[in-house]
């Protein structure tokens, strides 16, 4: 975990309403994965977890809602005060959850 005073500058987001930090630089898929959250979304069939795989945006596996817009955690830099839900890749029509 992060700590403040440690010299570090800590950029503060929410992740499914949860407080949640990481540091500047970082993509959300790094700040979460440091925090213990490795599990993003759920897959549309089979709800199973999913989480970031290739780290550059090829996958998709690590789709999330980033205020409001649904972006790979992998290629989305931080910023303070960032809003994060976990999301599901839509595979047709209605499959996608709402932010």
């Amino acid at each position: 975990m992060l700590q403040p005073g440690s010299g570090s500058v800590i950029v503060a987001f929410t992740f499914d309403d949860a407080p949640c930090e990481g540091l500047p630089g970082d993509t959300v898929a790094v700040a979460l994965a440091v925090s213990g959250r490795l599990q993003l979304r759920r897959s549309p069939r089979g709800d199973l977890p999913r989480g970031a795989f290739c780290m550059m945006g090829s996958c998709q596996e690590c789709v999330v809602w980033v205020d409001g817009e649904r972006r790979p955690a992998c290629q989305v830099r931080l910023e303070p005060g960032m809003v994060v839900r976990s999301g599901t890749i839509a595979r047709g029509p209605g499959t996608g959850e709402a932010p």
